[in-house]
């Protein structure tokens, strides 16, 4: 469990550091393999001026950078709070082994990091959601798909 605190600590530290340097909200996260930091993020939604630029989001990509794979096979990530859902979108698709979080999203609520709203979104008809989503020209997409599907050389993921 040491460890696992340590690491947990370090992501505290990166969420400490990015409201230090007004980078965005209080989040930090960190991905570990054989015990060693391997990727590190801080939330900069507001300095980068990029909605995605979550902190698991970010210590996902740096840590594939660094392991030259687009999975994390093996991974431990530790996130200062339970992941909103698109960072556990990110992190389903990257595949760790596990995640340790900090704080629950029901903490992160009482500070106005309210997250239900998007789940309350995914659960309702794509018609009835606050952002209106129109199908347009399916029938021409859909080659794509058989196209990939016949394509002999590529990278399964």
């Amino acid at each position: 469990m040491g460890n696992h605190k340590k690491f947990m600590r370090a992501a505290i530290k990166l969420a400490e550091k990015g409201i230090d340097s007004n980078a965005g909200g209080p989040f930090g996260a960190v991905v570990v393999k054989d015990d060693k930091i391997i990727g590190r993020g801080y939330n900069s939604v507001t300095s980068a001026n990029d909605p995605t630029a979550h902190a698991e989001i970010i210590a996902i990509r740096e840590a594939c950078k660094n392991l030259k794979s687009f999975q994390l096979d093996d991974c431990v990530i530790y996130t200062s709070c339970e992941p909103c859902p698109m960072c556990l979108g990110a992190i389903y698709w990257a595949r760790p082994k596990k995640v340790f979080y900090a704080g629950k999203r029901e903490d992160a609520a009482e500070f106005d990091f309210d997250d239900q709203f998007i789940y309350n979104e995914l659960e309702k008809p794509m018609g009835d959601r606050k952002i209106n989503f129109e199908n347009l020209i399916r029938d021409e997409a859909l080659p794509i798909f058989e196209k990939w599907k016949a394509k002999t050389d590529k990278t399964e993921y």
